[in-house]
């Protein structure tokens, strides 16, 4: 916590996702609905026409649809660091319910928290951060207002 009452950290890479081949962190996704419920209508839409096209499109993650009487519709998202996600979603449209997917599946698992600086090092330099005039010869005249000609 910093004083400011916010989480923050450095950027940082999740397992250096990226350096060799990109590896999706949401490992497990299950759908938790009702079967007869007015408040899961869209997520068993969502199962009748866009789930089998996302678990094509994303062969690394397992899909659980797991029926449940009388409960409240949820996705359960579990990333490859062990964080879990949960998100109410009654009511929601089965477009609205690919779109809460598709950002699940885009996010690290890590909680979303201020950044303190765009860049870090954990071995910083003695000389200083380079800018453009680090190298540059110094004037022999200092720049000064200019003289007007007859004066």
């Amino acid at each position: 916590m910093t004083s400011r009452g916010t989480q923050s950290r450095f950027l940082q890479s999740v397992l250096q996702n990226g350096v060799g081949r990109y590896v999706c962190q949401l490992k497990r996704l299950s759908l938790v609905f009702s079967k007869k419920g007015q408040s899961s209508l869209g997520v068993r839409e969502f199962l009748e026409e866009g789930v089998v096209d996302f678990a094509k499109n994303n062969p690394g993650t397992v899909v659980y649809v797991s029926p449940q009487e009388r409960s409240v519709p949820k996705i359960v998202a579990e990333y490859l660091n062990g964080n879990v996600k949960e998100e109410a979603i009654p009511c929601k449209t089965s477009q609205q319910i690919a779109e809460l997917i598709t950002k699940l599946t885009n996010q690290s698992g890590l909680d979303i928290i201020r950044i303190r600086k765009p860049i870090h090092t954990d071995s910083p330099s003695i000389q200083g951060q380079w800018h453009p005039f680090t190298n540059r010869p110094l004037s022999i005249h200092p720049i000064g207002p200019q003289k007007q000609p007859g004066n």
